[in-house]
């Protein structure tokens, strides 16, 4: 899918623009929002019985919310006309049996793409680090990293801390699993990108990963998107439904560097993830006893909650067995295969 096509499908209207976050309680059917004073949906904040905030609502609106939440599980869409005659979003997924969080997004359509996350910088040259099964000893996917065409080592990285860096890097990723995937006919095929704090504060990267899974036809999680434990540092609430949103149009959710936080296992707890990432502060401690008694029972506590596990920052090949034995799913490191740019991949697959 060209970035022509992407960019023919962002709506000319009201931009769809992030407005606080919300918070439903099954057991008593109620939802709390959290709007910031001074904003066009401030007069939505509160602790709301569905009865209540419908009264808000115009009259085609009502009814539809408390469905939204029926299921009682999976994504959350929903999309609701303000008696005042604005339109807002709930977008978010269930975090268990008895709650669901989200973002609170405003615009006059849902999905939106903002036009100017469709252009990649000039410079910007991802490269890709494979993720290594050791089930099979195949690549299983892999991750997306930051690279620049002039590769002066010696700028600050702060150069490119810029708000178009995540929505290049995602379409990037995105149109390179879709050419690994048609070229060698591996549709299992998985691409991580990570998002920073500031990435999940904006209301039009879950709009801009939608519109990307869709149009180059990837399958639901195929797409996953690492998050940091200093990425809910900021504000865990808004991280957290921020994250929820991105599951909701169907990436997947990766928490990366577990085990080097100051409450990874709360972070844990809270965000229905799809993959650990374990950092390599442990992952290079292998062999040691204490360190090898930890790795075991993160792996073993990932797989009860149904997630995968990589090692990664792995530099020795043999190390492979041993994280194996410990319940590690996959490795990522220098010993099996450095960063490399998207024909390399190919390449690297089909040998």
């Amino acid at each position: 899918m060209s970035e022509a096509r992407l960019r023919s499908m962002a709506p000319r209207s009201e931009q769809t623009l992030p407005q606080g976050n919300w918070y439903w309680h099954a057991p008593s059917r109620r939802l709390e929002i959290a709007a910031p004073k001074g904003t066009i949906l401030s007069e939505l904040s509160g602790d709301w019985s569905v009865d209540a905030l419908e009264q808000m609502l115009e009259g085609l609106s009502r009814g539809r919310l408390g469905r939204a939440f029926d299921s009682g599980e999976g994504p959350v869409r929903c999309s609701l006309r303000l008696s005042s005659g604005r339109d807002v979003h709930l977008v978010g997924a269930f975090i268990g049996d008895a709650e669901a969080r989200g973002m609170l997004l405003t615009g006059e359509h849902f999905p939106e793409i903002d036009p100017s996350d469709l252009n990649p910088g000039p410079d910007l040259s991802p490269v890709f680090q494979p993720i290594v099964s050791l089930r099979n000893g195949q690549v299983a996917g892999f991750e997306a990293l930051a690279r620049w065409d002039d590769s002066d080592e010696t700028l600050p990285p702060s150069r490119y801390e810029d708000e178009a860096l995540a929505s290049n890097m995602l379409i990037r990723s995105a149109e390179t699993l879709a050419r690994l995937r048609e070229a060698t006919g591996r549709d299992d095929l998985f691409m991580h990108v990570n998002l920073t704090a500031r990435d999940l504060a904006r209301g039009t990267i879950p709009a801009l990963v939608e519109a990307l899974i869709n149009g180059y036809g990837l399958p639901d999680r195929a797409l996953k998107i690492e998050l940091t434990e200093q990425a809910a540092l900021r504000d865990a609430g808004d991280a957290l439904s921020a994250a929820m949103a991105l599951k909701a149009v169907g990436a997947g959710l990766v928490l990366d560097d577990f085990g080097t936080g100051h409450s990874s296992f709360a972070w844990l707890a809270d965000l229905p993830a799809d993959s650990l990432k374990i950092d390599h502060g442990l992952t290079r401690r292998l062999g040691e006893h204490r360190a090898d008694a930890i790795l075991s029972t993160i792996t073993l506590l990932a797989s009860r909650l149904g997630m995968t596990s990589t090692a990664e920052g792995v530099e020795n090949k043999d190390d492979a067995g041993r994280l194996r034995v410990l319940g590690f799913d996959h490795v990522q490191g220098f010993a099996f295969a450095r960063p490399m740019d998207a024909e390399s991949a190919i390449r690297f697959l089909k040998y």
